[in-house]
């Protein structure tokens, strides 16, 4: 089956450009608290009762969890959850003649949840394919290819070099510093490896991790958001998240810059200096395979085109 991917990486990183050179929207953004509200939404967006009202798996409703606190691919829009995800998962409902109902919860909980099958259908929160995650849930056709960025205060960091249009910071500029992350995203896993890991443990890396003995610190977070506000009262001195999200918040935050985050050449044997690469998907309990049918549908039938158009709506830039 046709894998798509959304956006090619030119495209999407011209669309980081747009940001990462500085926020223009003035104070940061209110989204405190994390990602453990628990309210369901449905799928026009309104909210519903509490967690516990979700429909099971295998009722007439999809439930899908999600965390909302990953613009542009979920978010708050006043009461409503909003985003790339949310609107593809709207299609699959109308596909499919069944109401999409939303559950806000941490970005943690979803792959366990979803692979139990009996709270939620549909995990959709801009989720990366793993190894491990695969062995718990089945995952859609890839819909977006995603790499690494770092967020840091305007002027406290001089990009490595640059790559094409694109400017990288390296992992071992991040040395000695603070690093706040969402917890249990792959942002979080590689931070945790880069810091940890040594040759031989059970990380399995095969190397050192680059910031091994390096006296860089990591702190998470139950949202990027909340890392971000936290470079803002000085508790970490940087961010490392998607660059999309790592994007929004640049755009929506003044004060802060943003670059792709970059391994040094010679690193896992590469011969110039290399992001990091990973796919999204949407995930579903074992056995939906209907479900899963839909949504790779509607995946193909939005292609590269109707994804980017997605992306450019949910970043304000239509």
């Amino acid at each position: 089956m046709k894998k798509i991917l959304a956006l090619t990486m030119a495209v999407a990183m011209s669309l980081s450009l747009i940001a990462c050179g500085g926020g223009n929207n003035g104070a940061a953004s209110s989204n405190k608290g994390g990602a453990s509200s628990g309210t369901p939404s449905s799928a026009s967006g309104s909210q519903g009762g509490d967690a516990s009202s979700a429909q099971p798996s295998g009722g007439a409703d999809i439930s899908v969890y999600t965390n909302a606190y990953f613009a542009p691919f979920e978010y708050y829009d006043g009461t409503d959850i909003a985003g790339v995800d949310v609107d593809v998962m709207n299609m699959v409902g109308e596909k499919l003649g069944r109401k999409v109902v939303y559950t806000n919860v941490e970005f943690g909980t979803i792959i366990d949840t979803v692979s139990a099958g009996k709270l939620a259908d549909v995990g959709a929160a801009g989720i990366t394919i793993t190894d491990s995650r695969k062995e718990l849930v089945d995952f859609s056709d890839p819909y977006f290819t995603s790499v690494q960025y770092v967020i840091y205060p305007a002027g406290s960091m001089t990009p490595d070099g640059t790559d094409g249009d694109v400017s990288y910071i390296l992992w071992d500029s991040l040395a000695g510093k603070k690093i706040g992350v969402q917890a249990d995203t792959t942002g979080d896993i590689y931070v945790d490896m880069e810091i940890n890991a040594a040759d031989g443990d059970d990380y399995d890396l095969g190397r050192d991790g680059v910031l091994l003995k390096s006296g860089a610190e990591e702190t998470r977070y139950d949202s990027a958001q909340l890392a971000a506000d936290a470079v803002g009262a000085g508790q970490v001195d940087v961010v490392v998240v998607d660059y999309l999200p790592a994007s929004y918040i640049v755009e929506k935050n003044s004060g802060f810059e943003c670059a792709a985050l970059y391994y040094a050449a010679g690193v896992d044997g590469a011969e110039a200096p290399s992001p990091t690469e990973e796919q999204y998907a949407i995930c579903v309990t074992k056995g939906q395979d209907e479900l899963l049918a839909a949504i790779n549908g509607v995946l193909a039938d939005l292609g590269e085109d109707g994804i980017n158009d997605l992306v450019m709506k949910h970043m304000g830039l239509e």
